[in-house]
């Protein structure tokens, strides 16, 4: 028996009554599950936008660190340059502490000879599953306790695991040292000289 069949004996068969809630419900169905849908549409979008307007708050922060930062924190005449670099995994760690978690692994990137005087030692490393506020406490300890520290290149992305947290897969830090100019190679020191050859750092 064809549907259309079926329907046609099913209506004969109700009474005037339920032929009209029928006819009712044929017609509220439709338009509340369109209500239903386009709610949630509404919804989904607010909720979508609220997530970017957070990520394009979060991205601005960040960049705003970087820019007082940075360039202007590379070697110049005006800072004083020392002439060992800093220990940065010390450094480093020192200011995760403050903004309150831990790196998990430091790497060195491989040492270039100094340009113009200057040796440039640079490391990196990942972070994950981070607060904005941690990370916004991390990098101005970084950028600010000391002039020959600056972040060199920064990476940052919404985590996967938490939508409320960020990931950094890359985050690279430079540090600037300026070797004595007598320094020897090979493990070599000037003989007599209080200014023992520069660490290599990386």
């Amino acid at each position: 028996m064809a549907i259309s069949d079926t329907a046609r004996d099913f209506w004969d068969r109700i009474s005037p009554r339920e032929r009209y809630l029928v006819i009712i419900a044929a017609i509220a169905v439709p338009i509340t599950v369109a209500l239903w849908l386009g709610f949630a549409i509404r919804d989904g979008l607010t909720a979508m936008e609220k997530r970017n307007e957070d990520t394009r708050a979060m991205l601005q922060t960040v960049d705003e660190i970087r820019r007082k930062g940075g360039p202007s924190k590379t070697p110049a005449d005006e800072v004083k340059i020392p002439a060992e670099p800093l220990l940065l995994e010390t450094y480093l760690n020192d200011a995760a502490t403050v903004a309150g978690f831990t790196i998990k692994n430091i790497t060195p990137r491989t040492s270039v000879p100094p340009k113009n005087g200057i040796l440039t030692t640079t490391v990196f490393f990942q972070l994950e599953q981070l607060e904005i506020d941690a990370l916004k406490t991390f990098l101005q300890e970084v950028e600010t306790k000391s002039k020959v520290v600056a972040i060199t290149r920064l990476k940052v992305k919404r985590s996967f695991k938490d939508k409320k947290k960020i990931d950094v897969p890359v985050v690279e830090v430079s540090t600037y040292s300026r070797p004595a100019s007598g320094e020897k190679k090979d493990g070599d020191k000037p003989a007599g000289g209080s200014d023992g050859s520069a660490q290599k750092g990386g």
